[in-house]
C-alpha cells in the first residue's frame, strides 16, 4: 500500500506534540492542544460553528460507507434524545469475514515501531480534532448532551483523553530498547556474548464496546490505548450512540489508508435492533483485549466470561460526598449545587449521596441544622436552575427512558426535599428536560439503605443522616468498598475529619475532592493530571490513564542470537 504520508513527515507533523504530552503526564500540570472555545475553530483547515452544522446535517438520512470488508447488511435507528431522528445507516458486518480482514494488517502495523504509531495516532486526532463542530452535534443528538458540554466533553476533552493514552502507551512501549548487548565474563575464558533484540507485540484484536453516555470521552482512551500498542481494534458502540464513534472510525481508517497501513485495523461493529453482538464478540478468541463502560452487571460479565481477553471495565459506583463543615458555604451550596444539576446527573462522577451530620455542621454563616442544609441546597439548585434557558445548557435532555422511569420513582423513596420539574426546550420540543430530584433518607433506618447504597443513575441524589462525622467516613468506606465509587467529595474545617475521609479514600482508593467551592467540580476530571477512576474499587478495574491502563496491550518478545 502506498503512503501519502510519509513517516518522516508525520513525525516531524506530530513529535512536539506528542512530547508535550509526555511531559504533561510526568508533571500533571494543565496543558492540552485541543481548544475549548467554538470560536477557535475556522481555520487551517477545520470546521467552524457554520460548516461543522452543515455537515452534520448532511450527514442524516445518510448511509455511511467505510468500505469494510463483509458488509453483508446496513442497519441504523438513532433517535436524538432531543427528538430528531437520524436516519444514518452504518455496515453490518460478517464477522467471520471482517476479523481476519482486520487481522491481516497487525504484522505491518507491529512492525512500525512505536513512535510512527504514536504519530499515526496524532493524525487522527488532529483531523477528528478539526471537525469538532461536527462532531459536537453527533454526541449531542446521541448522548443528551447540551451543546456546548456536547462540543467540549465530545471534542476536546475526549481527544485529550485519546492523546493521553498514546503517551502512556508510547512510554510503556519504549520503557525497554529495541536492542541490548549482552556480555557476562567467564574469568580466564571468553566471555559470553549476545545481541539481544526486543519487539512490543500486540495481543490480537481489541474491542471498543462504547457507551450512550460519553461515546468519545469514554471511548478514546481505550481505543487509541490500543491501535498505538500494536493491535487493531473493532469498536462495537451503543445502539443509540453510533455516530460519533463510526465517523471517528471513518477518519481513522482514512488515515490509516494514507499512511501506508491496512485501514482494516480499525473497524466498526454496528448492530441491528435487538442482536445484542457484544457478548458474541466479546467471546470470540481472536478478541484478546475488551474495554467497556456501562453496567455492572455486563461489566460483571465480561470479567467473569472473556477470559480470552484482558479485559478493562469502567462500571459504576455509589459516589458519595461528606459534608462536615465550611468555610465557604455559600460557596459550598453553589458547586454542589452544579455537580447534581450538569447533564442531569447522567454522570459515572456524579454525587449521588451526601452524608450530612443530623445535628447539623458549622459554616462561616453560623451553625446549619441537617434540615437547613438540604433546604438550602435544593434552593441553591432551584436559583441555578430557575432560568429556563440555563436549565436547558446545564441539563440537556433525558438520555433514554430508564433513566426517567428512575427519576420519577424516587420520590417514593423518602421525603422529597427538592421535586423534580419539566422544563421545556424551545428548539427541540420532543426534548425530555428533567430538573434534580432530591430525597432526605436517614443512614440509621434500615428501610433507607436500600436506596442511598445502590446506584440510581440520573438526576437523582440523596441527603442522608448521619450520626457523625466518625459515622459518615465508616458509611462511606462500606459504600466504596462494597459499591465502588468513581468520585468522592467531602467539605469539612477539621483537620482529623479530614485526615479521616483522606485515609479511607487511600485504603479503598477512591479519587477524593476536598472542598470545592469554585470552578472545578467532582465531577469533571481533566486529561494528563487527574485520574478518572481508580481501577481499586468494584467501580471500575481500571483508571483512565495510567501505564496500568496500556502496559498490557502488548508484551514484550525477545530474539536473541550469539554475538
Amino acid at each position: 500500500m502506498t503512503a501519502a504520508l510519509s513517516a518522516h513527515e508525520l513525525i516531524a507533523r506530530h513529535r512536539s506534540t506528542l512530547d508535550q504530552a509526555l511531559e504533561a503526564i510526568r508533571t500533571r500540570a494543565y496543558w492540552s492542544p485541543h481548544p475549548e472555545h467554538p470560536k477557535a475553530y475556522g481555520e487551517n483547515g477545520s470546521l467552524d460553528m457554520a460548516a461543522g452544522k452543515a455537515a452534520f446535517d448532511a450527514l442524516l438520512g445518510s448511509r455511511l460507507d467505510l468500505g469494510q470488508p463483509g458488509t453483508d447488511d446496513w442497519v441504523g435507528g438513532e433517535t436524538s434524545p432531543y427528538g430528531v431522528d437520524l436516519g444514518v445507516t452504518y455496515p453490518h458486518a460478517d464477522l467471520d469475514v471482517l476479523l481476519p480482514a482486520m487481522k491481516a494488517g497487525q504484522r505491518a502495523w507491529r512492525d512500525a515501531g512505536a513512535e510512527q504509531r504514536a504519530v499515526v495516532c496524532l493524525e487522527i486526532l488532529k483531523r477528528i480534532s478539526d471537525r469538532t463542530h461536527e462532531f459536537a452535534h453527533a454526541v449531542m443528538h446521541t448522548s443528551g448532551q447540551a451543546f456546548m458540554m456536547a462540543f467540549q466533553a465530545g471534542g476536546p476533552h475526549a481527544q485529550d483523553r485519546g492523546l493521553e493514552a498514546v503517551a502512556y502507551a508510547y512510554v510503556e512501549q519504549v520503557r525497554t530498547p529495541d536492542n541490548a548487548e549482552w556480555t557476562k565474563p567467564q574469568g580466564k575464558r571468553d566471555p559470553l556474548a549476545m545481541n539481544k533484540q526486543f519487539t512490543p507485540v500486540p495481543r490480537g484484536i481489541a474491542l471498543m464496546i462504547g457507551c450512550n453516555t460519553f461515546p468519545t470521552w469514554n471511548g478514546y482512551p481505550g481505543l487509541f490505548a490500543s491501535l498505538a500498542t500494536g493491535n487493531a481494534v473493532l469498536v462495537k458502540p451503543h445502539p443509540r450512540a453510533v455516530l460519533p464513534l463510526a465517523l471517528t472510525v471513518q477518519v481513522a481508517r482514512e488515515v490509516l489508508a494514507e499512511t501506508g497501513f491496512d485501514p482494516n485495523l480499525v473497524a466498526l461493529a454496528a448492530e441491528r435492533p435487538g442482536e445484542g453482538i457484544a457478548k458474541t464478540l466479546a467471546l470470540r478468541p481472536e478478541i484478546r483485549i475488551i474495554d467497556y463502560t456501562g453496567s455492572i452487571e455486563f461489566g460483571d460479565w465480561l470479567e467473569a466470561n472473556a477470559r480470552q481477553a484482558q479485559v478493562y471495565t469502567e462500571k459504576a459506583g455509589v459516589n458519595t460526598v461528606v459534608v462536615h463543615s465550611t468555610s465557604d458555604y455559600k460557596g459550598m451550596l453553589s458547586n454542589l449545587a452544579f455537580s447534581l444539576s450538569l447533564y442531569s446527573g447522567q454522570m459515572c462522577t456524579t454525587p449521588q449521596n451526601l452524608l450530612v451530620p443530623r445535628e447539623g455542621i458549622s459554616t462561616d454563616q453560623g451553625p446549619k441544622s441537617y434540615d437547613e442544609v438540604v433546604a438550602d441546597l435544593a434552593k441553591s439548585v432551584d436559583g441555578l436552575l430557575g432560568d429556563d434557558a440555563r436549565a436547558n445548557a446545564l441539563l440537556g435532555a433525558i438520555v433514554n427512558p430508564d433513566v426517567k422511569a428512575r427519576l420519577e420513582a424516587a420520590s417514593g423513596l423518602g421525603e422529597v426535599a427538592l421535586a423534580s420539574r419539566e422544563i421545556t426546550n424551545p428548539d427541540f420540543p420532543g426534548a425530555v428536560v428533567r430538573t434534580p430530584v432530591i430525597v432526605k433518607l436517614d443512614g440509621a433506618k434500615p428501610d433507607d439503605e436500600a436506596a442511598y447504597m445502590s446506584e440510581c443513575f440520573g438526576p437523582v441524589s440523596f441527603a442522608v443522616a448521619v450520626d457523625s462525622a466518625e459515622d459518615a467516613a465508616e458509611l462511606l468506606r462500606r459504600t466504596v468498598r462494597e459499591k465502588g465509587a468513581m468520585t468522592v467529595g467531602a467539605y469539612t474545617t477539621d483537620p482529623e475529619v479530614e485526615q479521616a475521609v483522606q485515609e479511607v479514600c487511600l485504603e479503598e482508593a477512591a479519587q477524593l475532592s476536598l472542598n470545592l467551592t469554585g470552578g472545578v467540580y467532582v465531577n469533571q476530571t481533566a486529561a494528563f493530571s487527574d485520574f478518572h477512576g481508580s481501577g481499586g474499587n468494584p467501580a471500575a478495574s481500571a483508571a483512565l490513564c495510567d501505564g496500568a491502563f496500556v502496559a498490557n496491550r502488548f508484551r514484550v518478545v525477545e530474539v536473541r542470537r550469539d554475538a
